[in-house]
């Protein structure tokens, strides 16, 4: 099995994305209408904490939902999310492991894989996206995103989140540099300041990501038998050809 990559930092993963995911949720609920419950479950590959599964169960209240998700710190968020909701208890269902290590439903009525396509390579991406093609009902939408770099670059070092909780602030930032096969090395730090800017805590962790640019995707989507568009912050919506 793969070793847990939010192992450390997953109690920040959660804080840190909600922000994003609200920026998210116009251009993944609009693709999400596009959607066939009713033909099969909707699957959220990469599920984390849930925050992309609570968007599917609002837009889509009557949808099975498959989440899939190989992190054991982010799936408990998400089953903690689970179990305080009675009406969605018996909707979701959560998977332990990875999407290379499992294999979907025959019939799809969408898919949803967001934050993740950085940890697949280019051959877990095409056997995924064969794998989808042959499964998503008609018309069903797979919704993913693009994250940078789109090239094999050096980013330097960049703050992404800041948030006060009782008192305390946490920040995140994150650094990449080229690693070779196609793959930078993300490094990412974690802080923990006091209310009177003493940093108490801080965490480095680093962790591969495959570089995809919007160029690729689209030509392994095609590929694979779907046609694809790149919209509102770099979301991309692909549906099976005929």
């Amino acid at each position: 099995m793969t070793a847990d990559r939010y192992a450390e930092s997953g109690e920040f993963i959660d804080v840190f994305s909600r922000d994003v995911w609200q920026a998210f949720r116009p251009p993944v609920v609009a693709a999400l209408h596009r959607a066939v419950p009713e033909q099969g479950p909707i699957l959220d590959i990469g599920a984390g904490s849930g925050l992309g599964t609570l968007l599917v169960a609002e837009t889509l209240p009557t949808a099975e939902i498959v989440a899939v998700e190989p992190s054991p710190i982010l799936r408990a968020v998400l089953l903690s999310r689970l179990v305080d909701n009675e009406s969605l208890r018996p909707r979701v269902i959560v998977i332990a492991a990875g999407i290379q290590d499992w294999m979907p439903p025959a019939r799809l009525g969408g898919v949803l894989a967001m934050n993740m396509l950085g940890h697949l390579d280019p051959e877990q991406r095409r056997t995924l996206w064969a794998d989808l093609r042959e499964r998503l009902a008609p018309s069903a939408p797979l919704i993913v995103n693009l994250q940078p770099p789109a090239e094999v670059t050096t980013i330097p070092p960049t703050p992404f989140a800041s948030i006060t909780i009782g008192g305390r602030t946490y920040q995140g930032s994150g650094e990449a540099r080229p690693a070779g096969n196609g793959t930078v090395t993300w490094t990412m730090s974690y802080r923990s300041l006091s209310q009177d800017g003493i940093v108490e805590r801080e965490l480095v962790v680093a962790y591969p990501w495959h570089v995809i640019s919007a160029t690729e995707l689209l030509g392994e989507l095609a590929g694979a038998g779907f046609t694809a568009t790149v919209g509102e912050l770099d979301v991309v919506v692909a549906t099976p050809h005929g």
